[in-house]
């Protein structure tokens, strides 16, 4: 892959300013700038804070990718960016950013979808997608099953939330909890002192016939359950119930997982989003993938999160499969369809 072409990455499609840098399947440079902690104070995420914080984080979070990379603007051959889903007003900053470099350096844009950029960033530390495989993206905003024959040309839904979102329903536990924002972290630590089975919280949808999740009951059956105690003037042992709560999330995830892998005779899960990063849910994967002879690919965790390297990997797929390139009228889509790869 030494001849395959420079591409840099732009992802902004929530509270991360991710610019990343690949030659082929080759991490060359993944530098990020988060205004995680302008959000804390509010317990999640505040639009308009994450655009002018992506406006102040660009230009710098560039130049340190060509830094990192030991390159110059000049040696970037296209420019890759995710065009959503995600926040309106963020995907418009990382959009004419990526327009502004394109035509500026005269190289071709990729405008890409933020879910599929999740599945190709695998790629940059095992190799190669299998074809096909089932992809799971779990994240603050997302929680999907796909069935991924080639993931730069063909991605198919097989199964999402009903409503809350897996990392949606982590962040609100953990307030309920008095843990901070994000919750995902502090659950998965809490949770390492706690038993898994201390309180029986409901598995949604868990076994009624489709590939879709539903984290909202979860998400009140606990708030209720601490409620009652606290009323009643008991203590509650923070890490009973975050174990518990997190194991109710990652069996259903990955029943769901393996449930697609048997309907759709695929012997290979990939694993993604920043859910992913979950050691419990890691592990759980892994130990029932092995039980069941599927083939199981999860990124390491600083992969996992939303970065600017998965785009650019995404990219870099387009680019080999001889996709036409984005015009410079590209829109940001907050809503884009996982079924819509590349715009």
């Amino acid at each position: 892959m030494a001849d395959a072409p420079l591409v840099l990455g732009i992802e902004t499609s929530c509270d991360e300013t991710g610019v990343g840098i690949v030659r082929g399947h080759t991490l060359l440079a993944n530098t990020i700038a988060s205004s995680m902690d302008e959000h804390a104070r509010f317990g999640g995420v505040v639009p308009e804070v994450a655009s002018r914080a992506h406006l102040e984080a660009m230009t710098p979070t560039v130049e340190s990718a060509l830094a990192q990379a030991g390159l110059k603007f000049s040696d970037i051959d296209a420019i890759a960016v995710t065009a959503g889903p995600g926040l309106a007003g963020a995907l418009l900053v990382g959009v004419a950013a990526a327009k502004a470099y394109a035509l500026g350096l005269g190289v071709p844009l990729y405008g890409v979808n933020h879910l599929a950029a999740h599945v190709a960033v695998d790629q940059l530390e095992h190799g190669p997608l299998p074809k096909p495989c089932i992809a799971m993206l779990v994240s603050g905003g997302h929680s999907s099953l796909l069935l991924v024959p080639d993931v730069a040309q063909d991605v198919i839904s097989l199964g999402s939330t009903v409503d809350d979102a897996a990392g949606e329903a982590f962040d609100k536990v953990a307030r309920v909890l008095g843990l901070p924002f994000p919750g995902g972290p502090h659950i998965d630590r809490a949770a390492a002192s706690g038993s898994g089975t201390a309180v029986a919280f409901p598995r949604g949808k868990i076994d009624d016939g489709t590939l879709d999740f539903s984290f909202s009951g979860l998400k009140t059956a606990v708030a209720r359950w601490v409620e009652a105690r606290e009323s009643a003037g008991e203590s509650i042992h923070v890490p009973d119930v975050a174990a518990s709560f997190q194991e109710a999330v990652v069996d259903v995830l990955t029943r769901k997982a393996l449930q697609a892998c048997r309907k759709y005779d695929v012997h290979d899960l990939l694993i993604g989003g920043g859910v992913a990063a979950n050691s419990r849910l890691r592990a759980l994967a892994q130990e029932r993938c092995d039980a069941a002879g599927v083939r199981l690919r999860v990124p390491r965790p600083g992969l996992c999160t939303d970065n600017g390297a998965m785009v650019a990997a995404l990219g870099s797929d387009l680019v080999a499969a001889g996709i036409t390139p984005s015009t410079l009228e590209i829109p940001a889509d907050s809503s884009m369809p996982i079924t819509t790869v590349h715009v």
